[in-house]
Order: structure tokens, then C-alpha cells, then sequence
């Protein structure tokens, strides 16, 4: 191992003992745990509501701006650089990376909770319901979160691929606001937080996850649903996840993405095809007509005045579970980004993470709608009754060949999970390494620790039952996480100003890179900008 890509103490061990000395008390009093952090997080819903609801509208608003204005064509990268992945693996790897096992859980259950509990004062179970139903699906994961997961994707892109920065961290990404402060405690202690916000959205898709398969494994083979078979699920992941972490970007994690997509794409339209199809169609078509027309009015919703609880028990929360995530995904989108522009990663994250989510919540989500609505399974009974995962299967029991349908759903949870943990296990690794260049790779043993570390967090709470207050804990940490949002944004502008200020989109057009004097990718931006000013036009 290089001394390079040696642990930086600094942020290792903190982060460890944050992790442990947090999980441990949760773990052994569970329920005191739960209580305290609840309280936290009903303060943090039912006062900063609007703020996570204004913070939403600026980011879709700021990077729209930032696709399609001046800065819209600057490379992340040198001139020469070119994307390390094909387009259809890297969008895989994004896709696949921030919503893992949550949208295969989900897409299911979802309409059925807006079903029976709608917004806006709408009576449950009515045609005016079914209809919010399918709305609020789309709007959920739809732009306003991808556009949290791309905030961060561009300060630490650009700090690492254009201004050469050594390390994949947040805290190197505020270096243009932070400056040398950055590598002291202020520094360390943002890199710190974005580990523990990390470990605890890990936390919460393995709370989805692993009751989830345990019922299913209970469903096909007919054994019982024990802390056993949690512990045996759990371990086959972590081989999983483990083994493509290890292998690296190009042959573990991007081939594990890319058979995940596959696969969906299998179940997706088999559902499409045997189901109500062009009720499908037609719920999708309406919705996402609703969604747009009233996009605002979903926005902003925070129903002050009956105060229902709709928004704080949704939109808000969801809002900050996908900013807690939105660091691993800005630093894993970030790592594998290079050479493309702008524009082009505004395009993907935004654009087709938010198409593949609502492909989702279209397809299984309106076989729900369909399958509540119409009587055809008791799932608003089975839900309150018996859970998420009873009323899951108790939709995919109503699909025809339903033995081979549980096999193949339940060999999607895993993949679909796999991929997430083993971009979060690679992140974490990143973080926590002294130096790393952007086209390196953290040391595998730090990759599998983290693997491994992810696993026993999980296994320690399963054990007691503790994971919905690390779960709530994540969400907490989304509120002091958006100035830190904000901080990284003013550090890349300040440096695009700097390296491009003088260039409009219209000079970035211009600009010849095969010319003898931009032939070398080792010019900075500053350089770039200087010397394409005296050429000519192409």
C-alpha cells in the first residue's frame, strides 16, 4: 500500500467511534433511543419544513441554471480527458447507487399508504385519491430529489478533476470558501458528519430491506421468519456487496449495476404486459400531467392550518433522507463523472435518474392503484395488519406465475441493495483516505472494512431491534447538512469565476482543443481560458 492511499486518521477513527458510540447506546436501550431521536426529528420536520421545501425548489432551480447557462459546456476534467465509463454503465452506476433497494420496496406499497391517508383533505379510497396516489409517487422521486443527490456531484468533481485537488472529500470541495481550513478540524469534522450521515442512510435501506427478503424467503420456502434467517440474509449480502466493492469500479460495481438494470427492466415490463396495461399507461400519463401542472402546489404544501401531518410524514421527510444520502452520491456520482461536462451530468442525474424512478412508480405503482382500488387483494388491511413487506406480496400474488415471480423479486432486492451498499462501502473508503487522486482507488482492505463495517452495524441493531432510531438519525443530520450544501456551491462558483470568468458558453463553444496551444490536458482552466480567447472561431 502506498502512503498515499493510507487512512487519514484524522477522520478514520473519529468517524468510528461517532458510529459505534451512537449505535451502541441506541442498540442497548432501543427504545429511550427511539424516543429521544423522535423528538429530534418531529422538532427538525415541524419547524424546518419550509425550509427543506424552499431548499428543494433553488436546487432544481440553480442547476437548471447551471446546465443551460455560461458554465453549462466546462468539462470536468482536462481537455484530453474522456469519460472513464460508457454512457449506459455510468448512468447504471448512478441509478443504481442512490436509490437501491428503496424504489423495488416502495413502488409497491406506496400508492396503497396515499390511498388509504391522501392529502390535501381528500376522503381515502376515493377516485380523487387514487389519483393523488399516483401523483405524489412521481413527485417524490422525481426531480426535486436527483436534484439533491447532483448538488454536490459538481464542487467535489470539479475540485478533483479541474483544480487537482488530492483528496475525494467534501471538506476539499469547500476549499474555495474554507481555504486552508478545509484541512484543519473544520474540515475534518464536515468529513466526519458525512460519514455518519452515510452509515445511517445505509442503516435505513437495510431496515427496508432485510424484513423484506425474510418475508419473502418465508413466503417460498415456507420456514419461519427468525432473527436466523435475518442473520443468513444479511451475511448473503454482505458476500455480495463485499465481492463487488473489492473488485473495483469497472469490474465489480459497474457489472453489478448493469445485470441490476437488466433485470429490473424484465420484471418492469412483464408487469407492464400481463397487468391492466393501458390502465397503466393512462394512470401514468395522468399523473405525470398532475405532477407537472401542479408542481408547486406540491412544493411548497405544508397544510399549516388542519395541520394533517401529510407533508412532515412525507414530503419533508423524504426531502431529508435524500439530502442525507446526497453526499455518498455527490461523491460517488463525482468519481465516476470524469471527462464529461456539466451539462451532461445535470442531464443524467436529473433527467434519467428521475425517468428510471418514475418507470417504477408508473408500472408497479399503477398495478397497485390497480389492485387496491379495484378490491382485487385487501392490501390497506394487510398493511396496517402485518406490514410493508405482508402487503408487498400480498400485490405480487395477484400477478400470474406467481412462483416464479417471488424467486426473481427477491433476487432483485438483493442485487438492488448490493449496489447501493457497495457504493457506499467505496465511498466511505474514499473519504477516509489520506490521499486520492480522482482516477484512484481507495486500498481494498479499506474498501471491505467498510463492507464489513456496514454488515456488523447491521447485525448489532437487528439484534435489538434498534435500526429505526439510526434511520431517524440520518435524517436528522440532513438539516445542518444543507448550509454545508450551500458552502460547497459557493466554492465552485467562486472557482469557475475564477478559471472562467472572462468565457461565456458561447467562447467554451469556440474553443479549439486540438489547436497546438491546448493540446496538452495539463493546461489549468485559467490557462484554457487565456489562450482561447486569441483563436480563431471554429
Amino acid at each position: 500500500m502506498t502512503s498515499k492511499k493510507k487512512i487519514d486518521p484524522k477522520v478514520f477513527w473519529p468517524s468510528i467511534g461517532l458510529i459505534l458510540g451512537l449505535s451502541v447506546p441506541m442498540a442497548l436501550f432501543p427504545e429511550t433511543g427511539e424516543k429521544v431521536v423522535k423528538s429530534v426529528f418531529n422538532f427538525t420536520t415541524g419547524n424546518f419544513g419550509w425550509a427543506f421545501e424552499l431548499f428543494g425548489v433553488l436546487c432544481v432551480s440553480f442547476l437548471i441554471w447551471l446546465a443551460f447557462g455560461r458554465y453549462g459546456k466546462v468539462k470536468l476534467g482536462g481537455p484530453d480527458d474522456e469519460p472513464e465509463f460508457s454512457y449506459l454503465s455510468w448512468v447504471a452506476m448512478l441509478f443504481c447507487a442512490g436509490i437501491g433497494i428503496a424504489i423495488v420496496n416502495w413502488a409497491f406499497v406506496e400508492p396503497i399508504y396515499y390511498l388509504s391517508g391522501p392529502p390535501f383533505g381528500v376522503k381515502p379510497m376515493t377516485v380523487e385519491a387514487a389519483e393523488w396516489a399516483g401523483v405524489y409517487g412521481q413527485f417524490h422521486w422525481g426531480i426535486t430529489p436527483w436534484a439533491f443527490y447532483a448538488l454536490l456531484t459538481f464542487p467535489i468533481a470539479y475540485s478533483v478533476y479541474v483544480r487537482k485537488q488530492p483528496h475525494l472529500t467534501l471538506s476539499t470541495a469547500a476549499r474555495g470558501v474554507l481555504g486552508d481550513k478545509a484541512d484543519g478540524w473544520i474540515g475534518k469534522m464536515l468529513d466526519v458528519v458525512v460519514i455518519f450521515g452515510i452509515v445511517g442512510g445505509v442503516g435505513t435501506s437495510l431496515g427496508l430491506a432485510v424484513p423484506l427478503v425474510s418475508e419473502l424467503f418465508s413466503e417460498m420456502f415456507g420456514i419461519q421468519n427468525s432473527f436466523g434467517l435475518n442473520l443468513l440474509i444479511l451475511a448473503i449480502w454482505t458476500a455480495m456487496f463485499s465481492i463487488s466493492v473489492y473488485k473495483g469500479l469497472s469490474k465489480g460495481i459497474r457489472v453489478l449495476s448493469e445485470i441490476n438494470m437488466y433485470l429490473a427492466f424484465v420484471l418492469l415490463f412483464f408487469v407492464l404486459a400481463v397487468g391492466p396495461t393501458v390502465f397503466i399507461l393512462s394512470m401514468w400519463s395522468n399523473s405525470f400531467g398532475l405532477m407537472v401542472s401542479e408542481f408547486f402546489r406540491l412544493s411548497f404544501y405544508l397544510d399549516p392550518i388542519t395541520k394533517g401531518g401529510f407533508p412532515e410524514g412525507w414530503t419533508v421527510f423524504y426531502w431529508a433522507w435524500w439530502i442525507a444520502y446526497g453526499p455518498m452520491m455527490g461523491l460517488f456520482v463525482a468519481r465516476i463523472s470524469k471527462g464529461r461536462t456539466i451539462r451532461q451530468v445535470v442531464v443524467g442525474e436529473l433527467l434519467w435518474g428521475s425517468m428510471g424512478c418514475w418507470l417504477f412508480l408508473a408500472i408497479w405503482g399503477g398495478y397497485t392503484i390497480h389492485v387496491t382500488y379495484n378490491g382485487l387483494a385487501p392490501t390497506v388491511e394487510i398493511l396496517n395488519e402485518a406490514g410493508m413487506p405482508a402487503a408487498i406480496i400480498s400485490v405480487l400474488k395477484t400477478l400470474p406465475a406467481t412462483k416464479l415471480v417471488l424467486p426473481f423479486y427477491t433476487l432483485l432486492c438483493f442485487i438492488f441493495l448490493a449496489t447501493t451498499l457497495d457504493s457506499s462501502a467505496y465511498t466511505l473508503a474514499s473519504i477516509s483516505t489520506k490521499e486520492l487522486p480522482g482516477t484512484e482507488q481507495p486500498a481494498r482492505w479499506n474498501r471491505l472494512f467498510w463492507a464489513f463495517l456496514l454488515a456488523f452495524v447491521g447485525v448489532g441493531l437487528l439484534a435489538v431491534g434498534g435500526l429505526k432510531a439510526v434511520q431517524l438519525s440520518s435524517i436528522v443530520v440532513a438539516l445542518p447538512l444543507m448550509p454545508v450544501m450551500v458552502i460547497l456551491i459557493m466554492s465552485m462558483l467562486k472557482w469557475l469565476k475564477e478559471d472562467y470568468g472572462e468565457m461565456t458558453e458561447t467562447s467554451l463553444d469556440i474553443v479549439d482543443y486540438s489547436a497546438p496551444e491546448l493540446a496538452t490536458g495539463s493546461r489549468s482552466p485559467q490557462e484554457v481560458a487565456a489562450v482561447a480567447t486569441t483563436l480563431p472561431e471554429k
